[in-house]
């Protein structure tokens, strides 16, 4: 049994492509999940596998999923998220719906404390469904979540007691649809724009371990962006990949260090990295596309996750508690599955 730490990405309705991939790591008998952190919808994600697999093992994690996307496909036609488009088929663009370009400008000169002074918030009926907090505290699959506080613009990783539907809403909390969601007196919004995700908590001194990172925000478009709302969608994806981008440089700047130590005798423990991604179909579909929650779309990034994780352990599976597949620099085989070099 290898075990792994997952480390979650965050994107809207795009975290459905973590299902994907979540649902084929836990059919693999010779992989155990230990612990998960996430940001967004990868928190959400995160927390719900740990749930079921508290109540009922691996089979009970692939379930507990299932049924959470399935509801969030539901709950979305009642107004989960605002601008749904219709049901009709490629390329998912909400885009092309008339008045969206006008529409998206417009709710950005507004703000949710105007639009929705009761604070309403659909996800958290979601979250109460499929949300054990006790399961989540206390169950096998240690889960962190992680925030952006608002006054400071630090990230906090909630764990442990501190884990509950609140620590969920505030790590999901988009600035310009909810209003910040306040712990203890501080308020916080979405955990992507400090850590998504946040690497360093499932990093323990002396411990080797194997971090399973699951990327959903493009690292690489072609084109340059031209309309107003193209140029925002990509500022959002630079910058919900940028602490991400950090984190992994950082892990193997320690890596190469510990290199150096084994060099002169010392054996140091290893952090072995590896990247899950779909830089090829993710990359087709606009950024508005993460406002969508249609039960066929939803179906459909599950099914390019399932395809991106068959194709990465095919190829580096046998990678999994031996050595990284991926490294920042270039220096390693690249685990992304259909990924461009990054510079």
């Amino acid at each position: 049994m290898r075990p792994i730490r997952l480390a979650l990405q965050g994107g809207g309705s795009h975290g459905a492509f973590t299902w994907g991939v979540l649902d084929g790591l836990l059919q693999r008998d010779d992989l155990a999940i230990e612990a998960a952190s996430g940001a967004s919808a990868g928190a959400l994600n995160a927390a719900v596998l740990a749930c079921g697999w508290a109540k009922a093992g691996r089979q009970g994690a692939r379930e507990a999923l299932q049924a959470f996307w399935r509801d969030v496909g539901a709950a979305g036609g009642a107004s989960l998220l605002p601008l749904q488009a219709p049901a009709f088929g490629p390329p998912f663009d909400l885009a092309s719906v008339p008045g969206y370009d006008w529409a998206s400008r417009f709710l950005r000169t507004l703000s949710p404390y105007d639009y929705n002074p009761l604070n309403l918030n659909p996800l958290r009926d979601v979250l109460l469904r499929h949300v054990d907090v006790d399961a989540l505290r206390e169950g096998p699959v240690r889960v962190f979540v992680t925030a952006t506080a608002v006054r400071s613009g630090e990230a906090r990783v909630f764990r442990g007691d501190a884990l509950g539907i609140d620590a969920l809403l505030a790590s999901a909390c988009l600035p310009f649809l909810f209003q910040a969601v306040e712990i203890d007196g501080e308020p916080y919004w979405d955990g992507g724009y400090s850590g998504n995700p946040s690497i360093h908590p499932l990093i323990e001194p002396g411990e080797e371990c194997d971090i399973v990172v699951v990327r959903i925000n493009p690292a690489h478009r072609e084109g340059v962006p031209r309309r107003s709302t193209e140029i925002m969608d990509r500022i959002g994806e630079i910058t919900f990949n940028a602490s991400l981008i950090g984190e992994l440089r950082m892990i193997a700047q320690l890596n190469r260090l510990q290199q150096r130590l084994a060099s002169h005798g010392v054996r140091p423990a290893q952090c072995r990295l590896h990247v899950i991604a779909d830089d090829v179909d993710l990359a087709t579909l606009p950024a508005s596309s993460r406002m969508r929650v249609d039960p066929a779309f939803v179906l459909r990034l599950h099914g390019l996750g399932e395809a991106a994780v068959a194709q990465f352990l095919e190829m580096h599976g046998d990678a999994i508690g031996a050595r990284s597949s991926h490294s920042p620099a270039g220096q390693e085989a690249q685990a992304e599955v259909g990924a461009l070099p990054e510079g």
